[in-house]
């Protein structure tokens, strides 16, 4: 983060604003919003700052800037008209350990003003550091259309049930499966926007006396393969719902930036040849989580249901009797090929598309002959250790040599690669890449030099 975003208490606490003209006026407006005791220097002042100033809602002190001014205060804004002023206001706040905000130059600027959506209580607020206050603007503007006005009523009566709620449920589980129900239900919602005290009274009792359900449950969710933009709705829900997540290397930090920040967090991770946790203890330690009442997210790189063992994590709370579901995930070969420019199947090229694990043993379980069949594209997960095999075995059972090949390394992220050759080329290609990465073999391959559109690295 370049910014730690915080809000401030200003309410009744001195601040000092230097300007008098139109751009001083907005921050003054938010000051004056937020509770602030506010002393406003300006040689002149506009008709706003004189109306304020007479009606003793702030406070005016015409003439140059003067260091003296920043005794006792708080926090100050520089939003005069000069370059030079607002840098010695900056360098006087800084030396007096006060943060202070110049307007137009945040690098001289020890806090910036955010785009702020007001629900009071509920605020929000967007920054982009100061590098693109447009932007952050349009983003402001889009969380407006999509927040109801009434958040503010929702979280004020939320506060005035705290009390009644910790003394009603004894822990946290039960507390905040509480106010999940009441921040999602609609009825109740509409009755505060209402104003409407009997049916907001009748609809919270009925919460009350709703049980609150102690046993817990598992829900698979597939990450995607690395871009948090993959990840579906119905998965961010999920990620955001639960107390304990389990994960594995494969999903990316860009994934798990987006879950609750209150959840536990429990790595799981598996990197070839090398068990971090053993399977057996997964799908223990998601059985006894669920025991006690726990919202479990097992979060999976991929599709949970596509070389992710979920099946067998979820024979496991089968045969104990806990619930569960499944959020299907884009699996590492249809994110890494989209983003690749590599078409798995293609009308003159490939008319399936095999997906194939060769992270066991020697890959003699494989009909070899079966995969070296013309007009078909074949994506190998967990493949680099078993590339020279995988080589060997589809030559020796009649796939060209010149038959066009990929390897994808960190796909759909930022830090994507991707080495194309030819599947005698393919041994050689593996001790360029690292894991995780993927290895595509097909006619459609050679597709990529014209669809590529995401990354040219090579």
């Amino acid at each position: 983060m370049d910014y730690l975003p915080i809000f401030c208490k200003l309410e009744n606490r001195d601040c000092l604003l230097v300007g008098g003209g139109e751009v001083a006026e907005r921050k003054a407006r938010l000051l004056l919003e937020a509770g602030a005791k506010i002393t406003v220097n300006a040689k002149t002042f506009n008709e706003q700052f004189q109306f304020w100033g007479a009606q003793k809602q702030l406070q005016l002190a015409t003439g140059e800037f003067n260091p003296e001014l920043l005794q006792g205060k708080w926090l100050i804004i520089a939003a005069t008209d000069s370059n030079e002023i607002n840098q010695q206001i900056s360098e006087e706040a800084e030396r007096q350990h006060i943060f202070c905000n110049v307007v137009d130059s945040p690098q001289s600027a020890s806090f910036i003003m955010p785009s702020i959506i007001d629900r009071s209580p509920i605020i929000v607020a967007v920054s982009s550091a100061g590098r693109a206050p447009v932007l952050a603007r349009l983003l402001r503007e889009k969380l407006e259309a999509i927040l109801p006005h009434h958040l503010g009523q929702l979280a004020n009566y939320a506060g005035y049930l705290r009390k009644k709620v910790k003394a009603t449920y004894k822990t946290i589980t039960e507390r905040r499966r509480f106010w999940e129900k009441l921040f999602v239900h609609d009825r109740l919602a509409q009755s505060l926007a209402n104003n409407d005290s009997d049916q907001v009274e009748k609809l919270t009792q009925s919460l009350f006396n709703e049980p609150v359900v102690d046993r817990g449950e598992v829900v698979l969710v597939g990450a995607g393969p690395g871009d948090p933009g993959l990840l579906t709705l119905k998965g961010l829900q999920q990620i955001q719902q639960a107390d304990i997540i389990v994960y594995d290397r494969l999903v990316s930090d860009d994934v798990m930036n987006l879950t609750r920040r209150d959840a536990e967090r429990v790595f799981v991770g598996k990197r070839a040849g090398f068990h971090c946790v053993p399977q057996e203890q997964i799908n223990q330690m998601l059985l006894e989580q669920a025991q006690k009442g726990k919202r479990v997210v097992r979060l999976k790189g991929g599709d949970p249901f596509i070389f992710g063992r979920g099946g067998e994590e979820l024979e496991t709370l089968y045969n104990a009797d806990i619930p569960f579901s499944v959020v299907p995930g884009i699996t590492a070969a249809s994110g890494c090929s989209a983003y690749s420019g590599i078409p798995l199947t293609h009308r003159d090229y490939a008319h399936s598309v095999r997906l194939i694990t060769s992270h066991l043993k020697d890959g003699s379980h494989l009909d070899w002959q079966s995969l070296a069949a013309d007009k078909q594209t074949l994506v190998f997960y967990m493949g680099l250790s078993q590339a020279e095999n995988i080589q060997k075995q589809l030559m020796l059972h009649g796939m060209e040599a010149n038959t066009p090949a990929a390897i994808i390394e960190e796909g759909t992220t930022t830090k994507q690669k991707t080495i194309s050759g030819s599947l005698q080329e393919l041994s050689n290609m593996a001790l360029q890449a690292r894991s995780p990465s993927i290895i595509i073999i097909g006619s459609v391959v050679a597709l990529r030099e014209k669809l590529n559109w995401f990354s040219h690295n090579s």
